[in-house]
């Protein structure tokens, strides 16, 4: 697990200096940028959002599942953790807003089977916002700069 930390971060590290050689002069928000979590009020909503709706799998200090990495006994895998730990930060946020609308089985398709429902019947879009921006607000600042970077790079595509 110290190992994927510290190939996460590193990834992270080097996305950050692709994205200032990348960089316009002058910019002052991000590409590709959707979250708010900078907003007090999307990021209270989004709290809310979550201990209603997501904190049952996802833990409420978004932990996740326990191992969260091998698959159940249903053959998927559990719920992965939102914090620093888990891999949230590694999917830009129209990737995550997908995944959390449509569920991941929809997402990444070919069959594959997940216990992540899509919310996009149950929380407006306004919510889904929200939950995914408290969730970033709780990242440390250099993860919030790299998955910042994640979306510049995305939204290049």
């Amino acid at each position: 697990m110290r190992r994927d930390m510290i190939m996460g971060f590193a990834g992270g590290v080097a996305l950050i200096g692709l994205g200032v050689v990348l960089w316009p002069a002058g910019a002052t928000e991000a590409p590709g940028q959707i979250l708010r979590w900078q907003d007090p009020e999307v990021v209270a909503l989004g709290a809310a959002v979550y201990d209603q709706h997501c904190a049952s799998c996802h833990g409420a200090d978004l932990e996740g599942q326990p191992n969260w990495r091998e698959r159940n006994e249903a053959g998927r895998m559990p719920a992965p953790p939102h914090d620093v730990t888990g891999h949230t930060w590694h999917h830009a946020d129209a990737l995550l807003i997908d995944i959390t609308t449509r569920g991941t089985a929809a997402v990444v398709g070919r069959g594959y089977e997940s216990d992540m429902m899509g919310f996009g019947e149950v929380l407006t879009g306004d919510e889904i916002i929200a939950v995914l921006s408290y969730i970033k607000s709780t990242w440390p600042a250099e993860v919030i700069e790299a998955h910042n970077q994640l979306n510049a790079m995305s939204a290049l595509e």
